[in-house]
């Protein structure tokens, strides 16, 4: 069964740090691009950052520079740290996982984890 499991949000002062994590139980985690998107409330879901199977990286404008994304694939797991966080960084935060093989896409969602950035 696939599950992507993510942790490490919570609430943090503007200016500080962050690092989420998702564990992937979804089959050869190396072979999936993985990607972070959030939601705030009232809005749509938006691309943070991803990381390709060849480890290529794709930031949103809005975070470049603070945020970066990284993987581990002996422990099926993406990293997301997260520096210099503005109040506007806050939302539900969610992994992503997707593959196309064969023309067959294999797309997966966490359950999202909550940061919020507030003093």
């Amino acid at each position: 069964q696939v599950q992507l499991v993510e942790s490490g949000g919570g609430l943090v002062q503007p200016g500080g740090s962050l690092r989420l994590s998702c564990a992937a139980s979804i089959g050869i985690f190396s072979t999936y691009d993985m990607g972070w998107y959030r939601q705030a409330p009232g809005q749509e879901r938006e691309l943070v950052a991803t990381i390709t199977s060849v480890s290529n990286l794709n930031y949103a404008d809005s975070v470049k520079g603070r945020f970066t994304i990284s993987r581990d694939n002996a422990k099926n797991t993406v990293y997301l740290q997260m520096n210099s966080l503005k109040p506007e960084d806050t939302a539900v935060y969610y992994c992503n996982a997707l593959r196309t093989t064969y023309g067959v896409r294999r797309n997966y969602w966490g359950q999202g984890t909550q940061v919020t950035v507030s003093s």
